[in-house]
């Protein structure tokens, strides 16, 4: 079922990039390059995402896309200078889990608004945080692991890539729908806390799918389950944290577009139908998937109600952690 909705709305998709041509010409965008402002730096895997975007997009309206990276402040610095671009269609943002959902419950004071200062265009990509531990930890399903730190509260350390990041919170909403004890250990990003979960320094962690893959392999971890409703392509032995007994653990690290608020209704129109079409392309699909991404392609008025879900959401999480910024 979730497969055919899927598909579904990236159809609906494909007929918005249709309408699109017409609009096209009617509203005269674009006549000049496209900034595609990511607040990440280079190479990491949103910057990279962005990129093989871009590049299909500006094919498709014949105009440059120009990544411009602005990385600072858990992606605050980026966002900010989207926010206050002319609403023209010829800035967008990346938005990701943490500047639109997270980083405002994090930061009292931001120069921007998630929902008032921003236009949804459409949500990208969804992906799955993967729950994996040491493998000496004798566990081998979630439930063993709920039951071992049930058994010993405070005893067992999860890492994050740090604090009031997607890793951190996903594990803080595990740990309140699973009434468990662990002790969080923030790091400066998840490759280090990875590899003190390889060494047995802590004993848990949500890692991305991607980075956590090759070391399955090589049996230096353990899975034990995925975190969004349906298993992951990548990983499709792997049960979802729901499957595994606890439903309501679902988190998803996922990338969107948006262009600043105001931008007229047909620009947003056809852009969203754009990047509908470029999200069927098999080179693009190929990039999300070595993400353990898979495309979404909503439209405008679900990738609003999307994003104001995830607030509500990671709002509460935020507030029952007592999670902060680094």
């Amino acid at each position: 079922m979730r497969n055919s909705a899927q598909a579904l709305v990236l159809l609906i998709g494909v007929a918005f990039a249709a309408v699109a041509v017409a609009q096209s010409t009617a509203t005269g965008f674009p006549v000049r390059p496209i900034r595609f402002i990511v607040p990440n730096a280079a190479g990491g895997t949103t910057d990279l995402v962005a990129r093989a975007v871009g590049q299909k997009l500006a094919e498709g309206l014949g105009q440059q896309v120009v990544v411009d990276n602005r990385p600072g402040s858990g992606g605050i610095i980026g966002t900010e200078a989207v926010a206050k671009a002319a609403p023209d269609g010829y800035t967008l943002l990346m938005g990701t889990i943490g500047n639109i959902a997270i980083s405002p419950h994090l930061y009292r004071k931001l120069a921007y608004d998630p929902v008032r200062d921003f236009a949804p265009i459409t949500q990208l990509a969804a992906a799955a945080y993967m729950l994996v531990t040491h493998p000496l930890l004798p566990v081998a399903s979630v439930k063993q692991l709920v039951a071992l730190a049930k058994a010993k509260p405070g005893h067992i350390n999860y890492g994050s890539a740090g604090s009031g990041t997607g890793s951190h919170l996903s594990a803080e909403l595990f740990k309140s729908i699973s009434a468990i004890d662990i002790t969080h250990i923030p790091y400066k990003g998840g490759t280090p806390a990875l590899i003190d979960v390889m060494a047995g320094h802590v004993q848990v962690m949500f890692n991305g799918i991607p980075s956590s893959l090759p070391h399955l392999k090589t049996g230096r971890i353990k899975a034990l389950a995925v975190t969004t409703s349906k298993r992951s392509p990548a990983a499709p032995d792997t049960p979802t944290i729901a499957e595994a007994g606890f439903p309501g653990a679902e988190s998803t690290s996922w990338t969107g577009v948006l262009a600043p608020a105001g931008t007229p209704a047909a620009i947003i129109s056809q852009l969203h139908g754009e990047f509908a079409r470029v999200l069927q392309n098999p080179e693009v699909k190929t990039r999300l998937s070595a993400d353990g991404a898979v495309p979404v392609g909503s439209n405008p008025v679900e990738f609003a109600a999307y994003i104001r879900s995830e607030l509500a959401k990671w709002g509460n999480v935020v507030k029952a952690s007592g999670a902060t910024a680094n």
